[in-house]
């Protein structure tokens, strides 16, 4: 099998890496930060330990581990057939990466931007290759959801659309295609529903408990929106929020403030033990 490079190694990409090294992928597992790389091991570790527990597949962390490699720098993935990049939802850091993944990457590399609100045409604007740059957004956590969203942009080669779909049947998913606008299908919705929540325990309306308790009796849904944000990563969310903001101009998208306040205080969901709610 190919080798696939994977940038960030952040909650997505650390689900991305493991999902290609169950499914037998050699993985470049990429980060800038060192302590990062070593705390990605170790979640993929735990995460393979607890896989069975969940209802998922028993795996052996040992194996899985033993096929991805950790490395500092976008120049370690040089050598992958696909490289997929999974860092923070900034527009700026996007196109800082993408242009020194243009010069890195040869023009036969498939580059998949896995982002959940950025327009895939932007980012393949920055690059000489457009035909190679393709979005796929992956759902968290990324080994157990079946299902992802395939982006191609306008300059999406059909080859590029064909090789992304082939590596994605090896990892299990289905992919739904989704043309090229900002939040796709999920987030146009997903996020517009946790702001909305936010702005409901900004004012007092309700507190998160009984705003996801709702959504769980009534609607019957596993999780209510405001665990999704902690899970997802409320700074995400706001990052998120903020693009579809930006790229349709439209009031219906503006960032409840209390999502910009538990950003600035840290206060980002289950990685950093506090969002909504409290966590070990």
């Amino acid at each position: 099998m190919p080798e696939i490079g994977v940038i960030g190694a952040g909650v997505m990409g650390v689900g991305v890496a493991q999902n290609l090294a169950q499914c037998g992928f050699d993985v470049v597992l990429v980060d800038r930060d060192e302590e990062v790389l070593a705390n990605a091991r170790a979640a993929i570790a735990r995460n393979c330990r607890m896989s069975a527990l969940m209802g998922g597949p028993a795996l052996d962390a040992d194996a899985v581990l033993a096929r991805i490699t950790t490395a500092q720098g976008a120049d370690a993935v040089a050598k992958s057939e696909i490289v997929i990049e999974n860092i923070t939802e900034n527009w700026e850091a996007k196109r800082a990466l993408h242009a020194e993944l243009d010069q890195v990457c040869g023009p036969e590399v498939v580059i998949i931007a896995n982002t959940s609100a950025i327009p895939i045409t932007r980012i393949a604007s920055v690059g000489a290759h457009p035909e190679r740059v393709v979005g796929v957004h992956f759902m968290n956590p990324v080994p157990a959801k079946p299902v992802v969203e395939l982006i191609p942009g306008v300059h999406t080669a059909p080859d590029t659309v064909r090789r992304t779909r082939e590596l994605l049947e090896a990892m299990g998913k289905r992919a739904v295609e989704a043309k090229d606008a900002s939040g796709f299908i999920s987030n146009r919705v997903l996020m517009l529903t946790v702001n909305e929540a936010a702005f409901l325990v900004y004012e007092g309306v309700a507190t998160a408990e009984a705003v996801d308790e709702v959504f769980r009796g009534c609607f019957g849904h596993p999780m209510g929106p405001l665990e999704t944000a902690d899970l997802i990563g409320v700074d995400t969310i706001l990052y998120s929020v903020e693009v579809l903001y930006e790229h349709f101009a439209d009031s219906k998208y503006r960032p409840c403030p209390l999502l910009k306040q538990m950003t600035d205080a840290g206060l980002h969901g289950r990685k950093s033990g506090r969002g909504f709610y409290t966590y070990n």
